[in-house]
């Protein structure tokens, strides 16, 4: 048996600040996660001065407002924030609602109609100039934009990545 550190599927680690620190092979680092949410997003890496980030699972990252000792052995630790063990990294829902109000990049604001398909779940055809990829869906609500969700922009048509059981019919 090796003594390398491997990931554990039943075990939250907290990621390693930079690349120097990494033991787990793959694991996404601290700093990767900021730059990434900073590039893709425009969201400054000081918006997360305040939370720790964890891997449970292969790729599975979680954010934690605050602080443990690491590893941890919970089911559940804060929220699902991003899937990094893919070749495009995938935020999460529940991040794209919490943290996608400071987004300024890859954003693809929806009119009423757009908003409801995507809430449906359903893909659409959008005259977009955004980047292909993963953006955050968002409509204005109350004269605030109101991140929507995550959604997936290839070929002139936004898929909407709403999980099945989230979504609804306004």
């Amino acid at each position: 048996m090796s003594d390398k550190p491997t990931n554990d599927g039943q075990r939250f680690d907290r990621l390693p600040a930079t690349a120097d620190e990494r033991q787990v092979s793959g694991r996404a680092t601290r700093r990767e996660v900021l730059d990434w949410w900073d590039e893709r997003f425009g969201i400054p890496p000081e918006t997360f001065d305040d939370y720790s980030f964890w891997e449970k699972g292969k790729g599975k990252i979680w954010v934690l407002r605050g602080d443990l000792g690491s590893p941890v052995r919970i089911e559940a630790l804060g929220m699902t924030f991003l899937r990094t063990r893919q070749k495009h990294w995938k935020p999460t829902t529940n991040a794209a609602q919490r943290f996608g109000r400071l987004a300024t990049k890859n954003v693809a604001e929806l009119d009423r109609e757009q908003a409801r398909r995507f809430a449906r779940g359903e893909d659409q055809e959008l005259d977009w100039d955004g980047d292909w990829g993963y953006l955050v869906a968002a409509h204005e609500l109350a004269g605030e934009r109101e991140p929507l969700g995550v959604g997936l922009f290839l070929h002139g048509e936004l898929q909407s990545l709403v999980p099945q059981g989230r979504q609804r019919d306004l």
